[in-house]
């Protein structure tokens, strides 16, 4: 079998790229045929297919040769539609998209289509049923472009909050959906939770062939540590304020019997740094980037791991390799959080609510033994959960029905 594997990073930018890569190696291991389609990048990773890869394009750019550019691109992409279908005559069985939005666009689909091709794409956050991606309206959770009122994301101006960018996310959502209706062409999709699965039924969008299946690490390369280093918290993961970030930084910097580690990169990493030596806080460190190995060095050496998010969650990664590091999590009760800690492996508390954060994370500090049972609960349920062997199985169930109903 052959597989072309579509994401619009190749390099490790954020959770879809993480999984974009264990999806290849995890294929590979089961001498699957792989492929790759996606956007030339000086921080690419080295491959012999980056010469269909489509030109770079900055969306943080704002000169006039390139907003036309980029404008263009995003609403529908005749580059990508054309260096695909190079790319394409090599006839893999089925083409596995993943993030395709904004740099490549859907016009790869109907490259794809015209070669008779199956498609499984895996839904990793919300931009199918919201223009801009999050759900996200000042700093609130918004529902307003339920059943395809997208122009609702023009009128609030939600999208960065530029009504010129609102006004081309809303075009970009009705041509796609209303128009071309290209997404009805995709023959699966992968929820990695059912909160996805039901959250973009619920805003309208319709699709028989939803399969939920949660997302996957490779168990050989995360070996739990039930020990701890004093009492160490963390967090990993993007430093933005929908993540909940600002409220953990609140909650943390009153309690001096615990030290927080941040990790990451994100738009708040500068006004973190500048707070914390403002106001000379002592119990947080400012760690930034973190490739894979110390990572996991320093997940391995906290008590537990905190994830505050503010905004619907599909299934965090930064969740499941906590837990299979033998360490519980401390996680907000939204998006598909919940279905992963309603397992007895951590605490959830409301979104946002200072006074739940403190008390569940003050709790786990006064009863350690408390946090070592939930973390070796947390890892039973990785291993059960979240193993490549169930998600090999269950993907492949999905690529056969796709391929049978293809002919």
């Amino acid at each position: 079998m052959k597989i072309l594997i579509v994401n619009k990073f190749f390099y490790k930018k954020g959770g879809a790229e993480t999984y974009f890569f264990r999806l290849i190696e995890l294929l590979k291991c089961y001498n699957i045929e792989v492929q790759y389609f996606s956007m030339q990048d000086k921080k690419n990773r080295p491959t012999e297919y980056e010469k269909f890869f489509v030109s770079n394009i900055n969306y943080d750019d704002h000169s006039v040769n390139n907003i036309f550019r980029a404008s263009s691109r995003l609403l529908y992409s005749f580059e990508a539609k054309k260096n695909i279908s190079k790319l394409l005559k090599s006839k893999p069985d089925l083409v596995h998209l993943n993030n395709i939005y904004h740099q490549l666009s859907p016009s790869i689909i109907d490259a794809i289509k015209s070669y008779n091709i199956p498609i499984v794409m895996t839904i990793h956050d919300l931009k199918l049923v919201c223009p801009s991606y999050s759900m996200i309206n000042k700093g609130k959770i918004c529902e307003l472009c339920r059943n395809n009122k997208f122009f609702h994301c023009y009128l609030t101006a939600c999208f960065k909050k530029s009504k010129a960018k609102s006004l081309l996310a809303t075009c970009e959502m009705y041509l796609h959906h209303k128009i071309l209706k290209i997404y009805k062409k995709i023959d699966a999709f992968i929820a990695p939770s059912f909160f996805i699965k039901e959250k973009v039924t619920f805003m309208g969008f319709r699709s028989n062939s939803i399969y939920v299946i949660p997302n996957f690490v490779q168990l050989e390369n995360f070996s739990p540590n039930y020990n701890y280093n004093g009492n160490s918290i963390i967090y990993f993961g993007r430093l933005d304020k929908s993540k909940g970030i600002l409220t953990l930084l609140d909650v943390v910097k009153k309690m001096q019997n615990i030290e927080l580690k941040l990790i990451g990169q994100g738009p708040l990493f500068e006004k973190i740094r500048y707070t914390i030596r403002k106001e000379n806080i002592k119990n947080i460190k400012l760690l930034g980037f973190l490739e894979e190995k110390p990572l996991k060095e320093e997940i391995r050496k906290c008590l537990f791991s905190v994830v505050p998010s503010e905004i619907y969650e599909n299934n965090p990664l930064s969740i499941i390799e906590s837990l299979a590091l033998g360490k519980p999590v401390i996680g907000s009760r939204i998006g598909g959080i919940p279905e992963i800690l309603g397992h007895g492996c951590g605490f959830l508390f409301e979104p946002g609510n200072r006074r739940d954060l403190a008390e569940k994370i003050d709790a786990l500090i006064r009863n350690k033994d408390l946090a070592v049972s939930m973390g070796k609960k947390g890892r039973l349920l990785v291993e059960e959960n979240n193993n490549q062997t169930n998600y090999f199985n269950e993907l492949m169930k999905v690529y056969r029905r796709v391929l049978a109903s293809n002919g």
